[in-house]
């Protein structure tokens, strides 16, 4: 498989959430794998590199909108194209 088109440089930090300031919906025709730690995760909804952190979203938790509630871990945040 040749790919012929460029991938987009992945920006510092990014959202999945589509009401978020840092959503950018072309990043996410390609799919985009998340390690922290040097583990992949696969739950991440937002990330930044820069600062070292992702948001995930907890298991039962909700706020008042009815989404679940994000925490924060850190550590060592890559960020690639599979």
């Amino acid at each position: 498989m040749t790919d012929t088109k460029s991938l987009p440089a992945l920006p510092d930090r990014l959202s999945v959430n589509p009401r978020s300031p840092h959503h950018v919906a072309e990043f996410f025709e390609n799919e985009i794998g998340i390690k922290l730690n040097d583990k992949e995760r696969f739950d991440v909804e937002e990330y930044c590199i820069s600062e070292g952190w992702v948001k995930v979203p907890s298991h039962k938790a909700l706020d008042r909108r009815g989404q679940p509630l994000l925490m924060t871990m850190k550590g060592k945040v890559e960020v690639f194209y599979k």
